[in-house]
């Protein structure tokens, strides 16, 4: 994987260029696709550090892309949308996306998202000391989680979700603070990214342990992680 790589899939060749061009002046290495089709076997043959998706392509759709690319790497997807409505949103995030940006947008925030969502992909080494609760265990510097022994291929957001809920085990976080926490920068308060996020995350820890939930809702506030037995 090239390290400051990032492969934007746009067929407006005007946005794909202006991204290009502000991501090489904040130092990182563009490519550019135009067409659908010809992502996957790229993803493949030579993996990018991001990927920023366009969902409207010919040749198939980032949606269908997104889905694929998840069946065989977690590398940080960034949706890029001109559908506005929540719906679309939520679509994005449930197949795996990171983060999702609506046009029009100023290049200089995608360049900050995308620095965002790499820095937290980055542990270094020793940085901090692996979790471990009850049958859950995350490494950060190896990027490694499992449940019960069951790897988990978390994204980006999802892995850095889990490490945040499983550092102070029964503290309550509200959806404001993980968004904060996690994305990485001021977000627009859209809190069903946190939901959509924490959805997937249970799911591919259910592959694991089926019959526990570790992460738990806690009604109008947030989410926490737990071991103990629910009330009934």
């Amino acid at each position: 994987m090239a390290r400051n790589q990032v492969l934007i899939v746009e067929d407006e060749r005007k946005i794909a260029q202006i991204l290009s061009d502000y991501l090489t002046a904040a130092g990182f290495t563009a490519s550019i696709l135009h067409r659908g089709d010809q992502v996957i076997a790229q993803v493949r043959r030579e993996p990018p550090a991001l990927i920023l998706l366009d969902i409207m392509l010919p040749g198939m759709e980032g949606t269908d892309i997104c889905r694929e690319i998840r069946r065989f790497s977690a590398v940080p997807i960034i949706m890029i949308t001109a559908r506005v409505e929540e719906i679309e949103r939520i679509v994005g995030l449930e197949l795996g996306a990171d983060d999702y940006i609506c046009k029009p947008f100023s290049p200089r925030e995608v360049v900050a998202r995308v620095k965002a969502v790499l820095r937290r992909t980055r542990a270094e080494p020793g940085r901090s000391a692996p979790l471990e609760a009850g049958p859950i265990f995350l490494d950060e510097a190896r990027r490694e989680a499992s449940a019960a022994g069951h790897p988990l291929n978390l994204t980006p957001s999802e892995f850095g979700l889990l490490k945040i809920l499983m550092a102070q085990p029964g503290r309550v976080f509200s959806r404001n603070e993980l968004i904060n926490r996690v994305q990485g920068y001021a977000f627009d308060g859209y809190d069903r990214t946190i939901d959509t996020h924490i959805k997937n995350l249970r799911k591919k820890i259910a592959a694991g342990i089926p019959d526990q939930e570790v992460i738990r809702t806690v009604y109008g506030v947030g989410y926490k992680f737990s071991l103990e037995p629910e009330d009934l």
